[in-house]
């Protein structure tokens, strides 16, 4: 699957398209085929190391506990785990996968069952597919 991985610190520039080994979810876990993501301040700082708290966390001269930004997600849930009873495959979810994998710039990212929420199928129709999907860290 495609990626946007970050290796290094910079600019959106040192961001690289890369193939990776497509997820598989756990006992308690829906892997979701990722249609939107959002860009937060926490991306933005982390990708430039800017600030100093997050290079002691995450790697101080390169990232080496991520490589995968962003934690808000929205898509369809492709595959369960095999004790994930919330949710079947085909389901529009939305979610915020920061206390678990990351990865929003995945093609496929793996999240915990309690980290996710079943989209309104009203309000899509009404404003459309991508613009229902809020997550909750983007929120003003």
């Amino acid at each position: 699957m495609k990626s946007l991985v970050f290796k290094k610190y910079g600019s959106p520039g040192a961001l690289e398209l890369c193939e990776v080994d497509k997820p598989v979810a756990k006992e308690h876990e829906v892997l979701v085929k990722v249609s939107a993501s959002s860009i937060n301040s926490w991306d933005w700082e982390l990708l430039q190391g800017k600030q100093f708290v997050n290079r002691l966390m995450f790697g101080l001269l390169k990232p080496n506990k991520i490589n995968i930004l962003d934690c808000d997600i929205a898509g369809r849930i492709e595959a369960i785990g095999n004790k994930v009873t919330k949710f079947q495959t085909g389901d529009d979810v939305y979610g915020d996968v920061l206390s678990s994998t990351w990865g929003g710039f995945d093609e496929y990212c793996c999240a915990p069952e309690n980290t996710v929420e079943t989209c309104l199928h009203d309000l899509q129709a009404s404003i459309g597919y991508t613009s229902s999907r809020s997550n909750r860290l983007a929120e003003p």
